[in-house]
């Protein structure tokens, strides 16, 4: 039995934590082979699909092409695509000014942060325009850069586009019926200025309190909000492969915090991913659940699924595919010992597999953040695995 500990669901904790102590499709466990690294992959996929839930996958969109300029160096497109439900989804491309081969591409991923107005914009620049809200988030968590600009200069064609819920994508309040919170009046937040400081602060907290109803509301449908995520992910992955810009044999992805929750479930899912970086998303199922699980989005979870997998082994699952962790040692949103559980979880799979320099877990000082020292060293891990050798 695990020792009795204090935890966030009080004396219940470590029984709580003593039904996962073994997930059953664990690779780490005794009765996989080295050698049974296939069958061990096609077993354990069809298990984490099948949880995960993800809707029917929908035929690649027609992209629309909404205008395309040049800015900081690059050449930006600006598009969008509808999905078979909700309003269109907005996206930028960026690639190096007068790119001409097909050049290797990543995904990046947004970050959550508690701001569901705003979706892909958080780690791009487009103008000198920016919102005041975007600039300070970007000093905050990313030293002040728009790290989706800093790896297209490096070479990259970068897709960056809003996830389910967020920008384009966000819940509307004209939408929703037989709902209220106290303390926060909606009426006339989506009046001539939408983008007033003080109407996207009210947006944000509004589908703060919204989103333990969403995520209801997914289960009841018979699906996930991973899974959401995971099938307009895997749509926006389908768009950029088909560039002809694009050498699809060389694709990654990327992204801090709730963006490397999605490379969690992209990466571990899609082997169209080549390369990963998951930045500030990475600890055990055990940490969730006696400790840090109010810190997390409903984003997060995927119910049973902790009975064959522990949560790094959800992105153990690319093996032997390039893999990066960057983890926070003062990350508030975890506990150190389990980020180090993890990242030891994750090499013990990928040695077994006998992969173990195609995985690394590095760790920086400070708190939650994804910022120049690390952007540099994602961008190397990326340059090693998806540009061809001069």
């Amino acid at each position: 039995m695990v020792p009795e500990t204090k935890s966030i669901i009080g004396a219940y904790g470590s029984w709580a934590a003593s039904l996962q102590t073994q997930p059953s499709l664990s690779f780490r466990n005794a009765r996989w082979k080295p050698e049974q690294l296939t069958r061990w992959k096609k077993e354990a996929l069809e298990k984490t699909r099948e949880l995960v839930a993800a809707p029917p996958q929908p035929a690649t969109p027609e992209v629309r092409i909404e205008r395309t300029f040049e800015y900081d160096g690059l050449t930006i497109e600006e598009i969008s695509w509808q999905l078979p439900y909700g309003r269109p989804t907005r996206a930028v491309v960026l690639k190096p000014k007068g790119a001409k081969e097909p050049l290797p591409a990543i995904l990046a991923l947004h970050d959550h942060a508690g701001k569901k107005y705003f979706g892909y914009r958080k780690i791009v620049k487009t103008g000198d325009d920016q919102h005041p809200l975007l600039a300070e988030h970007q000093r905050e968590d990313y030293s002040g850069r728009a790290w989706a600009n800093d790896v297209a200069k490096r070479g990259y064609v970068v897709l960056v586009h809003d996830a389910f819920a967020f920008g384009s994508r966000r819940v509307l309040y004209e939408d929703v019926v037989g709902l209220k919170y106290e303390g926060l009046d909606t009426r006339g937040k989506t009046d001539a200025d939408p983008e007033k400081t003080e109407h996207i602060e009210a947006y944000n907290q509004w589908s703060s309190e919204h989103e333990h109803v969403m995520s209801k509301s997914l289960f009841c449908a018979g699906t996930t909000w991973p899974g959401v995520f995971l099938s307009e992910d895997q749509v926006a992955l389908s768009i950029l492969c088909a560039r002809k810009d694009v050498d699809p044999q060389r694709v990654g992805c990327g992204g801090l915090s709730g963006g490397g929750l999605r490379t969690v479930y992209l990466a571990g899912l899609d082997p169209r991913i080549k390369c990963c970086v998951c930045v500030g998303f990475m600890t055990t199922w055990d940490d969730f659940a006696l400790h840090k699980a109010y810190t997390h989005t409903w984003m997060t979870y995927t119910p049973l699924l902790p009975r064959y997998l522990d949560f790094p082994e959800i992105l153990g699952l690319r093996v032997p595919l390039p893999t990066m962790i960057q983890s926070n040692n003062q990350d508030e949103l975890y506990t150190l010992p389990e980020m180090k559980t993890a990242d030891k979880i994750l090499g013990e799979v990928f040695k077994k597999a006998g992969a173990g320099d195609r995985y690394t877990g590095r760790f920086y000082d400070g708190e939650h953040k994804f910022d120049q020292t690390m952007q540099i060293d994602a961008f190397d891990w990326f340059d090693r695995w998806l540009k061809k050798a001069k």
